[in-house]
């Protein structure tokens, strides 16, 4: 799960196993593969370093680096 905030400043959090899409245009577009999107303040490369930091807190334990 991300915490993302939409264009009037309220944050929420998003399944980040559900995007699809990132597209900027120019606001930022998060298509999700239920067809729903929403709009947010954050540029494409944010949301993307969002999910690469939760991903790497979830797996952790699971997968090792070198």
């Amino acid at each position: 799960m991300v915490e993302l905030t939409n264009l009037n400043g309220i944050t929420f959090v998003l399944n980040s196993n559900l995007i699809e899409t990132i597209e900027l245009i120019p606001e930022t577009k998060v298509m999700t593969t239920t067809g729903k999107y929403f709009l947010v303040r954050e540029k494409p490369d944010e949301v993307v370093e969002k999910v690469i930091e939760y991903n790497r807190k979830i797996f952790q334990n699971v997968i090792r680096t070198v």
